[in-house]
């Protein structure tokens, strides 16, 4: 009896071994890439940082008191809000449509599943330039098809009223392919015989979507809108390349994290821009709390 306990309490004591060994490197890549850089963020914000990164000063909540009293964060924070409320309902509603329906049986379903999920291995450097062609205010495809309906050209990126809609057209194009993947993978959990019994009660499949699809996705819808979220409020890539310095509508269309690429990188003031995300780290932690205490009402496990 002893000896089959001393084994289980070996055998256990292996995989708990090999498991902290394949979770190590997970572990050490959290610490090096994410925490260990957040605490550094936080203690560089309450510095005046030198050249080469010498010679810091402290100078405490000055850095925030500047921030609090800077219009440039405030006009970037709207940006970034008014990015995410473009980019995350439209990419998230037009994900699960595609999803619904290449969750049917269909000729060419995995080459239409394929090209929905391209835009989302493409380089951003690639995105970036196909969609500056796109939007050229001079020779570009959208402008030449407006010309060939008689309507005139317009600046779709240069345009300080239109060019963070444009921006935001190319996140949602970005984004669709991953979003419809995690959908896919949620709509084929559901079993069959909730779909069954809905059409021998007479519901069509508009009823059975909003009754049945609906309901029984909210994880996964709940898991894909606090994602794109936080990925949304940390845009930069795509507006660092379609939005060159020297453009007008710049100062329309930055987001927080532009801002703090502006002043840590371009004007070596680290201590600001590191003020900056803290500022956005904040804002996408009290979004998240409240995402998950909102999602007890209308997320359904089963």
């Amino acid at each position: 009896m002893n000896g089959k306990k001393d084994a289980a309490a070996k055998r256990m004591q292996k995989q708990n071994f090999w498991g902290w060994v394949f979770f190590a490197p997970t572990l050490a890549g959290l610490l090096i890439l994410n925490i260990i850089p957040i605490f550094q963020t936080i203690y560089k914000s309450f510095f005046q940082t030198g050249a080469f990164g010498r010679g810091n000063r402290f100078v405490g909540l000055e850095n925030y008191a500047r921030m609090f009293s800077d219009g440039q964060v405030w006009q970037s924070l709207l940006n970034t809000f008014v990015y995410t409320l473009i980019e995350v309902p439209a990419s998230i509603l037009i994900a699960l449509i595609l999803a619904a329906m290449l969750n049917r049986k269909m000729r060419g379903r995995s080459v239409y599943r394929t090209i929905y999920f391209l835009p989302m291995v493409a380089a951003p450097a690639a995105v970036a330039m196909v969609w500056r062609w796109l939007y050229n205010s001079e020779f570009g495809l959208l402008n030449h098809l407006l010309k060939l309906v008689g309507l005139g050209p317009v600046n779709w990126i240069s345009d300080p009223n239109i060019a963070l809609v444009s921006v935001g057209i190319v996140g949602i194009w970005s984004v669709i392919g991953y979003n419809m993947v995690l959908f896919l993978a949620g709509l084929q959990e559901i079993p069959g015989d909730y779909y069954e019994a809905a059409e021998i009660d007479g519901a069509g499949p508009v009823r059975q979507f909003l009754n049945i699809t609906i309901p029984l996705i909210s994880p996964t819808t709940f898991f894909v809108t606090t994602t794109r979220i936080i990925a949304a409020m940390q845009v930069f890539d795509v507006i660092y390349m379609m939005i060159d310095r020297a453009n007008p509508a710049l100062p329309t269309t930055q987001s927080l994290v532009y801002l703090f690429y502006k002043y840590s990188f371009i004007e070596s003031d680290q201590g600001y821009g590191s003020a900056i995300v803290v500022l956005l780290l904040a804002i996408i932690m009290v979004l998240t709390v409240i995402q998950n205490v909102a999602q007890k009402k209308w997320v359904h496990y089963n």
